[in-house]
Protein backbone atom coordinates (compact mmCIF):
# COMPACT_ATOMS: atom_id res chain seq x y z
CA UNK A 1 0.00 0.00 0.00
CA UNK A 2 1.01 3.45 -1.11
CA UNK A 3 2.48 5.51 1.93
CA UNK A 4 -0.05 9.09 2.70
CA UNK A 5 2.66 11.74 4.31
CA UNK A 6 1.76 15.00 2.46
CA UNK A 7 -0.85 15.42 -0.43
CA UNK A 8 -1.36 18.36 -2.16
CA UNK A 9 -4.17 18.81 -5.03
CA UNK A 10 -7.45 20.81 -6.70
CA UNK A 11 -10.26 19.31 -4.75
CA UNK A 12 -13.91 18.05 -6.14
CA UNK A 13 -16.63 19.50 -4.36
CA UNK A 14 -19.69 16.67 -4.62
CA UNK A 15 -22.52 18.34 -2.78
CA UNK A 16 -24.41 15.59 -2.49
CA UNK A 17 -25.68 13.79 1.09
CA UNK A 18 -25.81 10.10 1.60
CA UNK A 19 -23.68 8.77 -1.42
CA UNK A 20 -23.72 5.24 -0.80
CA UNK A 21 -21.65 2.28 -2.22
CA UNK A 22 -23.77 1.68 -5.31
CA UNK A 23 -23.29 5.58 -6.43
CA UNK A 24 -20.07 4.92 -6.31
CA UNK A 25 -19.69 1.93 -8.30
CA UNK A 26 -22.68 0.67 -9.25
CA UNK A 27 -23.39 -3.30 -9.49
CA UNK A 28 -22.53 -4.01 -12.46
CA UNK A 29 -19.20 -3.26 -11.77
CA UNK A 30 -18.32 -5.73 -9.17
CA UNK A 31 -17.93 -8.77 -11.36
CA UNK A 32 -14.02 -8.61 -10.80
CA UNK A 33 -11.90 -9.11 -7.80
CA UNK A 34 -9.00 -7.14 -9.00
CA UNK A 35 -8.50 -3.66 -7.49
CA UNK A 36 -7.43 -2.21 -10.87
CA UNK A 37 -9.47 -0.93 -13.82
CA UNK A 38 -12.77 -0.31 -11.76
CA UNK A 39 -11.99 4.08 -11.86
CA UNK A 40 -13.99 3.83 -15.15
CA UNK A 41 -16.94 3.09 -13.39
CA UNK A 42 -16.58 5.32 -10.49
CA UNK A 43 -19.96 7.05 -10.16
CA UNK A 44 -21.01 6.05 -13.54
CA UNK A 45 -24.80 6.60 -13.10
CA UNK A 46 -24.09 10.36 -13.03
CA UNK A 47 -20.14 10.68 -14.76
CA UNK A 48 -21.66 8.92 -18.17
CA UNK A 49 -25.40 9.64 -20.21
CA UNK A 50 -27.13 6.90 -21.15
CA UNK A 51 -25.57 6.80 -24.59
CA UNK A 52 -22.01 6.04 -22.97
CA UNK A 53 -21.12 9.91 -23.40
CA UNK A 54 -19.56 12.22 -20.92
CA UNK A 55 -21.92 14.45 -18.84
CA UNK A 56 -20.58 17.45 -18.65
CA UNK A 57 -22.76 18.64 -15.58
CA UNK A 58 -20.67 16.59 -13.55
CA UNK A 59 -18.20 18.03 -11.65
CA UNK A 60 -15.28 15.29 -11.80
CA UNK A 61 -15.87 15.51 -15.97
CA UNK A 62 -15.49 19.33 -15.57
CA UNK A 63 -11.93 20.19 -16.69
CA UNK A 64 -10.65 21.55 -13.10
CA UNK A 65 -11.47 18.48 -11.41
CA UNK A 66 -10.32 15.74 -13.91
CA UNK A 67 -7.31 15.14 -11.61
CA UNK A 68 -8.88 15.81 -8.54
CA UNK A 69 -6.92 13.63 -5.95
CA UNK A 70 -9.20 15.15 -3.04
CA UNK A 71 -13.36 14.95 -2.59
CA UNK A 72 -15.22 16.97 -0.39
CA UNK A 73 -18.36 15.63 -0.41
CA UNK A 74 -21.89 15.87 2.15
CA UNK A 75 -22.60 14.21 5.00
CA UNK A 76 -22.92 10.32 5.24
CA UNK A 77 -20.48 9.16 2.74
CA UNK A 78 -20.21 5.54 1.77
CA UNK A 79 -22.97 4.43 3.53
CA UNK A 80 -25.34 1.25 2.26
CA UNK A 81 -23.67 -2.34 1.37
CA UNK A 82 -19.82 -2.98 2.31
CA UNK A 83 -18.75 -3.25 -1.23
CA UNK A 84 -15.29 -2.91 -0.78
CA UNK A 85 -14.84 -1.79 -4.48
CA UNK A 86 -16.05 1.22 -3.68
CA UNK A 87 -12.51 2.62 -2.28
CA UNK A 88 -11.10 0.71 -4.81
CA UNK A 89 -12.53 2.57 -7.48
CA UNK A 90 -12.41 5.83 -5.72
CA UNK A 91 -8.19 5.36 -5.45
CA UNK A 92 -8.01 3.68 -9.20
CA UNK A 93 -9.50 7.01 -10.24
CA UNK A 94 -6.88 8.71 -8.49
CA UNK A 95 -9.02 10.06 -5.48
CA UNK A 96 -6.49 9.87 -2.03
CA UNK A 97 -8.65 11.46 0.34
CA UNK A 98 -12.12 12.18 0.80
CA UNK A 99 -13.46 14.69 3.21
CA UNK A 100 -16.82 14.79 4.67
CA UNK A 101 -18.61 15.45 7.93
CA UNK A 102 -19.46 11.65 8.72
CA UNK A 103 -19.06 8.51 7.12
CA UNK A 104 -20.63 4.76 7.05
CA UNK A 105 -18.07 2.76 9.50
CA UNK A 106 -17.57 -0.12 6.85
CA UNK A 107 -16.39 2.10 4.37
CA UNK A 108 -14.16 4.41 6.82
CA UNK A 109 -12.72 1.17 7.18
CA UNK A 110 -11.71 0.08 4.07
CA UNK A 111 -10.57 3.23 2.97
CA UNK A 112 -7.59 2.89 5.41
CA UNK A 113 -7.07 -0.64 4.39
CA UNK A 114 -6.59 0.72 0.65
CA UNK A 115 -4.70 3.85 1.07
CA UNK A 116 -6.69 6.48 0.89
CA UNK A 117 -7.55 8.66 3.85
CA UNK A 118 -11.10 9.96 5.06
CA UNK A 119 -11.19 13.04 6.94
CA UNK A 120 -14.20 13.94 9.39
CA UNK A 121 -14.72 17.88 9.89
CA UNK A 122 -17.31 19.93 11.18
CA UNK A 123 -20.07 21.11 8.79
CA UNK A 124 -18.47 24.77 9.36
CA UNK A 125 -14.94 23.47 8.24
CA UNK A 126 -16.76 21.17 5.34
CA UNK A 127 -18.45 24.66 4.20
CA UNK A 128 -15.21 26.17 4.12
CA UNK A 129 -13.79 23.61 2.14
CA UNK A 130 -16.54 23.39 -0.72
CA UNK A 131 -15.86 27.23 -1.08
CA UNK A 132 -12.43 26.61 -1.61
CA UNK A 133 -13.48 23.47 -4.10
CA UNK A 134 -15.02 25.54 -6.15
CA UNK A 135 -12.63 27.98 -7.27
CA UNK A 136 -11.32 24.72 -9.16
CA UNK A 137 -7.74 24.93 -10.52
CA UNK A 138 -6.98 28.26 -8.89
CA UNK A 139 -7.73 26.60 -5.45
CA UNK A 140 -5.51 23.27 -4.05
CA UNK A 141 -5.83 21.84 -0.68
CA UNK A 142 -2.73 20.64 0.84
CA UNK A 143 -3.51 17.54 3.71
CA UNK A 144 -0.87 16.87 6.28
CA UNK A 145 -1.13 13.45 7.98
CA UNK A 146 1.59 14.11 10.12
CA UNK A 147 0.64 17.87 11.30
CA UNK A 148 -2.78 16.36 10.91
CA UNK A 149 -4.20 19.58 9.38
CA UNK A 150 -5.67 20.79 6.32
CA UNK A 151 -4.35 23.69 4.34
CA UNK A 152 -6.37 26.00 2.40
CA UNK A 153 -5.10 28.27 -0.43
CA UNK A 154 -5.38 31.23 1.48
CA UNK A 155 -3.32 29.93 4.42
CA UNK A 156 -6.28 28.65 6.49
CA UNK A 157 -5.65 25.46 8.47
CA UNK A 158 -8.01 22.78 9.53
CA UNK A 159 -6.93 20.30 12.16
CA UNK A 160 -8.65 16.53 12.03
CA UNK A 161 -8.34 14.17 14.31
CA UNK A 162 -7.59 10.60 13.23
CA UNK A 163 -7.18 7.21 15.43
CA UNK A 164 -3.18 6.99 16.44
CA UNK A 165 -2.82 3.39 14.92
CA UNK A 166 -4.49 4.52 11.70
CA UNK A 167 -2.37 7.25 11.35
CA UNK A 168 0.22 4.86 11.75
CA UNK A 169 -0.34 2.86 9.12
CA UNK A 170 -1.42 5.15 6.64
CA UNK A 171 2.10 7.23 6.91
CA UNK A 172 4.09 3.69 6.93
CA UNK A 173 1.68 1.83 4.39
CA UNK A 174 0.64 -0.76 5.81
CA UNK A 175 -2.58 -2.49 5.36
CA UNK A 176 -3.44 -5.77 7.37
CA UNK A 177 -0.53 -7.71 5.10
CA UNK A 178 1.70 -5.33 5.75
CA UNK A 179 1.46 -5.50 9.54
CA UNK A 180 1.79 -9.14 9.24
CA UNK A 181 4.92 -8.96 7.59
CA UNK A 182 6.12 -6.60 10.34
CA UNK A 183 6.21 -9.08 12.41
CA UNK A 184 7.96 -11.86 10.04
CA UNK A 185 10.97 -12.43 12.05
CA UNK A 186 8.66 -13.14 15.18
CA UNK A 187 6.36 -15.35 13.41
CA UNK A 188 9.48 -17.37 11.39
CA UNK A 189 10.89 -17.87 14.70
CA UNK A 190 8.04 -19.35 16.43
CA UNK A 191 7.31 -21.59 13.27
CA UNK A 192 10.83 -22.93 13.99
CA UNK A 193 10.22 -23.46 17.70
CA UNK A 194 6.94 -25.26 16.81
CA UNK A 195 8.69 -27.13 14.17
CA UNK A 196 11.27 -28.40 16.52
CA UNK A 197 8.88 -29.44 19.34
CA UNK A 198 6.97 -31.30 16.63
CA UNK A 199 9.84 -33.81 15.66
CA UNK A 200 11.07 -34.07 19.49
Amino acid sequence: MEKFTVLESVAAPLRIINIDTDMIIPKQYLKTIKRTGLGKGLFSEMRYREDGSENPDFVLNQPAYRNAKILIAGDNFGCGSSREHAPWALLDFGIRCVISTSFADIFYNNCFQNGILPIKVSPEDLEKLFDDASRGANATLTIDLENQEIRGPDGGRIAFDIDAFKKHCMLNGLDGIGLTLEKGAAIDSFEKKLSARAWA
